[in-house]
């Protein structure tokens, strides 16, 4: 099942409202806090060395913690068709 309440397999009865505004809120609270942080003003046109490094890892780390979910929703979904129940993000 998706976020927005579609599921791949039953016909789709619409959006969930409820779901769709949970969402709005997330975005505009991520779209906050990104204003709050990032100055939209850039003293030089590229990066230092530091900063760099730092964007460097931190995609690292996304791209790992990505890859970790995709296992772990892969895994639960193989379960459920097996008819195994696990609680969500359990082991993670």
């Amino acid at each position: 099942m998706s976020f927005l309440g579609r599921s791949g397999s039953a016909p789709s009865s619409g959006v969930n409202p409820e779901r769709v505004e949970v969402a709005v809120q997330e975005l505009d609270m991520i779209t906050d806090v990104f204003n709050r942080l990032v100055s939209p003003r850039y003293a030089e046109g590229d990066l230092n060395k530091g900063e760099s490094v730092c964007i460097d890892r931190c995609v690292a780390k996304f791209f790992e913690v990505n890859k970790r979910v995709g296992e772990k929703l892969q895994s639960m979904g193989a379960n459920a068709a097996g008819g195994g129940s696990q609680s969500a993000f359990g082991s993670l």
